[in-house]
């Protein structure tokens, strides 16, 4: 194997062995095999397309298999064998669709659309040689898997908003597109980069979409109070970032007597209207989608992963048998509940009445967290936001978005926020949040000093607030603004959130705990020149450099 999309890539080159993850050899193979396979199945529907054909079903297969193979989301060997085999159909009817509407598919009748495996070993076989090492020119190789990642990150929002009914034939069409670009060997250095940064421009079109899903199906999240404490009844613990899975769950354990919990990225869920009217919808248990190894052990009931962000659990881990996945996820261990059919809603009503036999969650800590400040609410209080910067009040805000992960640099964040003058706001949103969205750090004037926007994808809200006030300032530019931009990264997500950012001309963003092993050092230079993107550095310096 050879995998190295995430920020854990093992020597900060890649895993070989197994994936620091807990990716296992043979998952990772067909990971790249099942994007090997899209590949072919793109070069027929983007030829389709230019006769004005649409595959429904085959779009919505390449946003699921590419969500699929997201670091963490997936890493049941059997479910990706499945997926490769409904590929199969998939690329035939792709294929008859030409042929019926009579294209000309001589000139694609490549390995792309030609190979086949009749069994899981003739499809391991298949994938060594068709892996991330197979581009050779290790620029070119870089600048692919820029753009395979990052739509790996609007494949994930485009699910999730597909799943509330939106959308978006041009998102679908750049997706299929841009796998076919990384096929292309006669595209030169320029034209890849080139299409890096389209997949920007694509990754903010698909936030926006699923912002619009979001606001409209739940109302604009609002300033909320979320709970940290326990209830006296059995729960279910929800992960993940999938609303669509809260609002089925909450409403099936409406009466029951199960309390929901949300965790991690699901602690955004708290702030929707939408969901406040459900009296057993609680709070929000443990922290950040790394800390599940111990925190799914104290909550006692019922797990559901809505979507990635899956640790393989320890083998000393009791909780094995009550952990549920569904959507896009899932673990060999783990029960899967299936994907809606026909209109209906999932069905959770097994995994309900598994959480009436446990007792109450053990309360883990107490207290309260403020969030809620995605750009509607943020708007709201844009006067009294604006009133304090030009008063001094506020002297600089700060982006720290992104992701958190379990290694011991990422204290760095904790620390860098602890450290930063009273005068100073956090703009936040995704789980690196959980690094200091529990410190005693105040407000200025009524205003929290970490506004939480929500989950990953609801960077788009921070860069929309950012437009609105150097529009309130008369700015030309929004880099004029007192803002800075200090982003953890980790997944495929964060790597769409970043190309999304400079996309939109944001720049001198400092990147950490680590640059991505996939930058190539020309690569990487390219983005340093053209967008000042830095690695981080101590806090100390870097709060220097910062503040002047």
């Amino acid at each position: 194997m050879f995998c190295y999309q995430c920020q854990e890539a093992s020597k900060g080159t890649g895993c070989t062995i197994v994936g620091v993850c807990g990716k296992t050899p043979e998952v990772s193979d067909l990971q790249d095999l099942l994007v090997y396979q899209l590949k072919g199945i793109s070069l027929y529907t983007t030829r389709l397309r230019t006769a004005g054909i649409e595959i429904p079903l085959a779009n919505k297969f390449v946003t699921d298999s590419l969500f699929m193979t997201i670091t963490n989301a997936n890493f049941d060997y059997k479910r990706f064998v499945a997926k490769i085999n409904e590929g199969f159909e998939i690329r035939e009817s792709a294929k008859q669709a030409l042929i019926t509407a009579g294209i000309e598919i001589a000139d694609l009748d490549t390995d792309l659309t030609n190979w086949t495996a009749a069994n899981p070993l003739e499809m391991e076989a298949k994938a060594a040689s068709i892996g991330v090492l197979a581009t050779e020119n290790e620029d070119v190789r870089s600048l692919r898997e820029l753009t395979i990642y990052g739509i790996k990150g609007i494949a994930a929002y485009g699910e999730h908003a597909f799943n509330l009914g939106a959308v978006d034939g041009e998102i679908d069409a750049f997706m299929q597109r841009a796998l076919v670009a990384t096929t292309d060997d006669s595209l030169s250095a320029d034209e890849l980069t080139a299409l890096v940064l389209e997949t920007g421009k694509m990754g903010v079109q698909v936030m926006a979409m699923l912002d619009k899903a979001n606001t409209g199906a739940y109302g604009n999240p609002e300033i909320t109070t979320v709970s940290l404490g326990v209830q006296n009844n059995p729960g279910i613990l929800i992960t993940g970032h999938d609303l669509k899975d809260m609002e089925e769950l909450l409403k099936q354990t409406e009466g029951t007597g199960v309390d929901v919990y949300t965790h991690s990225e699901m602690l955004p869920a708290n702030y929707y209207p939408a969901f406040k009217k459900y009296k057993h919808f609680v709070g929000n248990y443990g922290g950040a989608w790394w800390s599940q190894v111990t925190d799914f052990e104290t909550f006692n009931g019922v797990v559901l992963f809505t979507t990635n962000c899956i640790v393989p659990p320890r083998k000393s881990a009791t909780y094995v048998d009550r952990v549920y996945t569904t959507g896009s996820s899932g673990y060999p261990a783990f029960k899967h509940i299936a994907d809606r059919t026909d209109g209906q809603a999932k069905d959770f009503s097994a995994m309900i009445a598994h959480a009436k036999t446990f007792a109450a969650p053990t309360e883990i800590e107490t207290g309260e967290i403020v969030g809620g400040f995605a750009h509607a609410q943020v708007f709201a209080l844009a006067d009294k936001v604006v009133d304090a910067v030009k008063s001094g009040a506020i002297r600089k805000f700060f982006v720290m978005a992104g992701c958190d992960g379990r290694m011991k640099d990422r204290d760095y964040y904790t620390e860098f926020a602890e450290k930063l003058p009273s005068d100073t706001v956090i703009l936040t949103a995704g789980c690196a949040k959980y690094r200091y969205n529990k410190l005693p750090l105040g407000d200025i004037g009524g205003i929290p000093r970490v506004l939480d926007a929500g989950q990953c994808n609801d960077s788009y809200s921070l860069v929309v607030i950012a437009l609105k006030l150097a529009e309130i300032f008369e700015l030309k530019d929004v880099n004029d603004l007192p803002i800075a931009y200090n982003i953890a990264w980790y997944e495929q997500k964060a790597v769409i959130v970043l190309l999304a950012l400079l996309s939109l001309g944001v720049k001198n963003i400092h990147l950490g705990p680590t640059l991505p092993a996939f930058l190539s050092p020309n690569v990487a230079n390219v983005l340093v020149n053209a967008f000042g993107i830095a690695p981080i550095g101590s806090v100390d310096e870097d709060m220097k450099l910062f503040l002047n």
